[in-house]
C-alpha cells in the first residue's frame, strides 16, 4: 500500500508554530550498516549537508526505539535526488511495534525524485497518532537501481496535546507567563 506524501511543508516551520514537536532526542537510533563518518551522528545533525549512508545489502534499515509508548504524528524524511541520484531511496517501509521482532507495517511509501523534506503521516486505524515503542524505516529500493542510500535527515514528530490550560491564551511575555496558572 503505497501512501501519498506531503512535500509542501517545511517540518522546522511546522515546529515554530506550535503544530507538532519533534521528539527524536527522546529514542535511541540505530542504522542497518553505515560507512565511517555518515552514521546516526550525520542523519541528526539538523545539517541538510550532511547524510547517513549504508553500506551493505539491501534493505536499509533505520531503527528508533522510546524508552515508553509514544504517540508519533509524522515522520519526515529529507532527500535529495539531484545530490544523491543513484543513493536516493525509491520504496520504503515504515513498520511500528514493541520491539524488533513484532513490527508491522503501517506505510510504504513510493518516493518520485524528492528534493526536499518527505511528511509521512504515521497513523492508526481511526487516523489518530500512532502509538509505539519503535519505529523501523526500511530501505526497500534505490533511484537507478542504486546499492546504498543517502538520508540527510530525519524528523519525528508528536502532536502538541492539549492540556487543561489549552483553552487559554498562550502568553509570550515573562510576565504574563508567571501569572498564567494557578499555584
Amino acid at each position: 500500500m503505497a501512501t501519498k506524501t506531503d512535500t509542501s511543508q517545511d517540518p522546522t516551520k511546522l515546529e515554530r508554530m506550535g503544530k507538532v514537536r519533534e521528539i527524536g532526542d527522546l529514542a535511541v537510533w540505530s542504522v542497518s550498516s553505515c560507512k565511517p563518518g555518515f552514521g546516526v551522528d550525520q542523519l541528526r545533525d539538523g545539517s541538510l549537508d550532511t547524510y547517513w549512508q549504508s553500506d551493505g545489502p539491501q534493505p536499509h534499515l533505520v531503527n528508533i526505539q522510546f524508552r515508553k509508548k509514544t504517540a508519533v504524528k509524522s515522520l519526515c524524511l529529507y532527500a535529495d535526488y539531484k545530490s544523491d541520484e543513484s543513493y536516493t531511496p525509491n520504496r520504503i517501509s515504515i513498520r511500528t511495534g514493541t520491539h524488533f521482532h513484532d513490527l508491522q507495517e503501517v506505510e510504504q511509501v513510493e518516493l518520485s525524485e524528492p528534493t526536499g523534506w518527505v511528511i509521512i503521516p504515521i497513523q492508526d486505524k481511526s487516523l489518530q497518532p500512532q502509538r509505539t515503542f519503535m519505529i523501523q524505516i526500511a530501505v526497500l529500493s534505490n533511484h537507478q537501481n542504486g546499492r546504498d542510500t543517502h538520508m540527510r535527515q530525519i524528523k519525528i514528530h508528536a502532536p502538541v496535546e492539549d492540556g487543561p490550560m489549552s483553552k487559554f491564551p498562550k502568553f509570550s511575555s515573562l510576565d504574563c507567563k508567571m501569572h498564567s496558572c494557578i499555584r
